[in-house]
């Protein structure tokens, strides 16, 4: 063994971060302010002189009275050479090391010689709190780690991230912040720059929009697109659905949880005191991003790492930055639960009890409170511009006195004080909140002003009520019943995300059942001549889009699967549990988003097909069925198999739980797979796609469209609609050197518009001002509209004239 290389505690160092910790919990008297600041220095991190400065929060160990002697940093350092990005599972042996920490009250404390700092180049050594019992050693992770790259079930790496700052590519970018007034335009009250916010925004899943399914094969794409920009090549019709963007909100990058039957990334096969033998893999899962474990929160999800290294989201950020119109990256914050195997790798002080989605965070606990913005704080320190805050109307605490949940805004307020220091620079990010408050009360679609956070915090957005869930498009009537929630986008959306194309959206519309006769508006039938092309057109058409991006406030945000006009579901594999409800769940998939040429393509459903089933209709049979199966057993695995044994279907006449669960698991697979978007870049439309790029350029053109509209400003819909549901208005910049004229017909059968007409319509409204008929130019329209004085807008067609008064 190499003496240089031996970890050891250093004495020094390490007493001067105790007596560090000693004046910070005596300088404080609030519980929350005092852990603040001690969370800072929690986690494992490179202290400059080669060393690593450690730190656990560890209420647990002195609650059971683990003597302070017997807990350790177990240090598992790798040999040279091994590639964290390899998914091919292998046999490596660790050197193990046992360092003694120091206790302070609920903490441990050490500073460590000898651990090998994690890099762009190289795994660096692993690592996590290890105490010992009578019955033998425990474990503890790490919940603040920076890298977990056999996931976070395994031990966290000690990783180098302040050598991964110094290095990266856009620290121009960050450095330059403050003052570039086309970043950022005002200060917080304590003068630290503020983001802006975007012109327009694309959600994009990183592991479905590229055919490596990678952050790498994401900045591949854009690093692309930049260069044809720069050199003045055309698109490809499929890169243009990635194009034209200012911002994008990435689906969450956070490690997730395992699905214990399926997974196994780190498996330890034998160990010693000094060493540890286990099969390792980079984590290979699917999940569209929500199922966090909350732990190691601040690393990157290492199944979207081709790399297996951090840097890869880092590259990512500054690909996206380096572009000749810098795009904004936002993260997806899901802090607001954990999956239910999360309390495996947290302290119970972190957790509630149980939730919606599994665990209710305690955010009332001082230490468990700082450390999940701590968590926040990290992560964004790779250099995010903006965070979305996933669900925060489910930020609830108890209030003992009256012993119901409140709504936590406090700590919302705090998630919305977090400082960002990237590249030197210090900043706040665009803060974006999903708040449909008082959701999940049976009245909230109705009783949510969707601007409780705004009112709040006046330079935060909030998704729009178009934008939140439960939309769908592709029923008749919809843009006829939600015109009072649309109309509200104009009259105070300035500060909205709007948009009706999403990752919850267009699985909602998956799941409707289109057969449904009664209790439902009808499916549209002008959208298309298929489910598929319905559900295409209804989440990606002239009039919605135009609707969005050339007249209505707030920021347009699209979904990159929906231009693509591809399919999307629920895609995990990562529930033991509810995997077979899930899928069961999505039966109608095969309505809305599986043609039969779809299903008769080698490249698809290959696994469902080595099952047996050899036709579309067979297997869209046996999901209905298996959907029945579960209402009627309430979920009862053993039952339903009994059920589905006796019907005729290709998985035999003695199902067990264990093949519908090799069924779900499979399904799940080959819907990942269909989903990907690489597998529908050849289908992309000239057209289409060239008008949808025209339309956000648009709106960059006229950054103005983001504010309200003003009292001389007008939107309203034709009525009676007579078989049309026609959308129109007036919008004139501020400088009053142009005027805008929008139509579109957002349903129903074709009406023929035109300046006159919709002069002469608005004459009846005492409230319209005067739309002039003179001087008005169509600078967009639909493909199939033929420009001219009038104009034909069949359903889901729309136009935009100009004038200059």
């Amino acid at each position: 063994m190499n003496p240089e290389h031996d970890c050891r505690l250093l004495r020094e160092p390490t007493d001067e971060l105790l007596a560090w910790h000693d004046d910070v919990t005596a300088r404080h008297e609030s519980a929350f302010e005092a852990a603040t600041e001690l969370t800072d220095r929690l986690g494992v991190h490179a202290d400059g002189d080669g060393n690593a400065r450690v730190g656990f929060w560890t209420p647990e160990l002195v609650e059971d009275g683990v003597p302070a002697d017997d807990v350790f940093l177990d240090v598992l350092t790798p040999p040279e050479g091994v590639d964290p990005g390899d998914t091919d599972v292998r046999r490596v042996e660790f050197r193990r090391e046992r360092v003694p920490l120091e206790r302070r009250g609920e903490y441990h404390w050490g500073v460590v010689a000898g651990m090998r700092p994690g890099t762009r180049e190289t795994l660096g050594s692993l690592y996590r709190l290890a105490y010992r019992t009578d019955d033998g050693w425990e474990t503890v992770s790490d919940p603040l780690a920076y890298s977990v790259p056999f996931g976070a079930f395994a031990p966290a790496e000690f990783y180098d991230v302040e050598r991964l700052d110094e290095t990266r590519a856009d620290r121009e970018y960050f450095r330059t912040l403050g003052t570039d007034a086309e970043r950022v335009s005002t200060t917080d009250d304590d003068g630290l720059p503020r983001v802006d916010p975007a012109v327009s925004m694309v959600e994009i899943h990183p592991g479905t929009a590229t055919e490596s399914g990678s952050l790498a094969g994401l900045a591949e794409v854009y690093e692309e697109i930049g260069r044809k920009r720069r050199a003045g090549e055309e698109l490809e019709p499929w890169e243009r659905n990635f194009a034209g963007y200012d911002a994008i909100q990435v689906m969450p990058v956070e490690p997730l949880t395992e699905n214990e039957e399926e997974h196994d990334f780190w498996s330890v096969e034998a160990e010693s005191d000094d060493a540890v033998t286990a099969a390792v893999s980079r984590p290979e899962m699917i999940n569209w991003g929500y199922d966090i474990v909350v732990s190691a929160f601040s690393a990157p999800n290492p199944a979207i790492l081709e790399s297996g290294r951090p840097d890869e989201l880092v590259d990512f950020i500054a690909a996206c930055h380096d572009l000749p119109r810098p795009i904004k990256v936002v993260f997806d914050v899901a802090l607001g639960h954990a999956d239910d195997r999360g309390a495996e790798l947290l302290s119970d002080r972190y957790v509630l009890g149980p939730g919606m989605y599994g665990k209710h965070l305690d955010y009332t606990e001082p230490t468990a409170r700082a450390v999940f913005l701590e968590m926040q704080h990290r992560k964004m320190d790779f250099g995010a511009d903006g965070i979305r805050v996933d669900g925060a109307q489910d930020f609830t605490s108890h209030d003992p006195e009256t012993g119901e949940m409140y709504h936590d805004d406090a700590f919302l307020a705090e998630m919305d004080r977090v400082t960002q220091e990237v590249a030197g620079t210090e900043y706040r990010p665009w803060m974006i909140y999903e708040d449909g408050r008082p959701w999940p009360r049976e009245d909230w679609e109705l009783a949510s002003s969707y601007r409780a956070l705004v009112e709040q915090h006046p330079h935060s957005f909030q998704w729009s009520p178009i934008t939140f869930a439960h939309n769908t498009p592709a029923l008749l009537t919809f843009w006829a019943t939600k015109w009072w929630r649309v109309r509200e986008i104009g009259e105070f959306g300035g500060h909205w995300l709007t948009g009706v194309a999403n990752h919850d959206t267009v699985r909602r519309g998956t799941q409707l059942d289109p057969t449904v006769e009664f209790n439902q508006s009808p499916v549209n039938p002008y959208l298309g001549d298929d489910y598929p092309e319905t559900l295409d057109e209804a989440y990606d058409n002239p009039a919605s889009s135009m609707l969005f991006h050339c007249f209505l406030p707030g920021v347009p945000m699209d979904f990159v699967n929906a231009n693509m006009r591809a399919p999307w579901g629920f895609v995990r594999d990562t529930d033991a549990e509810w995997n077979v409800k899930v899928v069961a769940d999505e039966s109608n998939f095969l309505f809305w988003q599986v043609r039969d040429e779809d299903f008769e393509n080698p490249e698809f459903f290959r696994r469902v097909k080595d099952l047996g089933f050899e036709s579309r209709e067979e297997l869209r049979t046996f999901m209905n069925a298996l959907s029945a199966a579960v209402d009627a057993t309430d979920y009862d695995l053993d039952v339903m198999a009994a059920m589905l044994s006796a019907m005729d279907q290709p998985l035999g006449d003695g199902l067990s739980a264990g093949d519908l669960e090799t069924y779900a698991h499979a399904w799940m697979r080959d819907v990942h797979d269909f989903a990907n978007l690489s597998a529908w870049r050849d289908a992309q439309d000239d057209e289409r796609t060239r008008l949808s790029l025209a339309v956000r350029e648009f709106r960059h053109d006229r950054p103005w469209l983001r504010a309200d509209l003003r009292e001389d400003d007008y939107f309203t819909y034709r009525h009676p609609t007579e078989g049309t549901v026609l959308y129109y208005g007036l919008r004139t910049s501020p400088s009053g050197d142009e005027e805008l004229l929008f139509a579109a017909n957002m349903e129903g059968v074709p009406v023929t518009v035109s300046p006159e007409s919709l002069a002469a319509d608005a004459v009846d409204d005492e409230n319209a001002p005067a739309i002039p008929t003179d001087g008005w130019e169509i600078l967009l329209s639909a493909p199939d509209v033929d420009g001219g004085a009038a104009v034909e807008l069949a359903n889901a067609d729309a136009a935009v004239w100009r004038r200059v008064p």
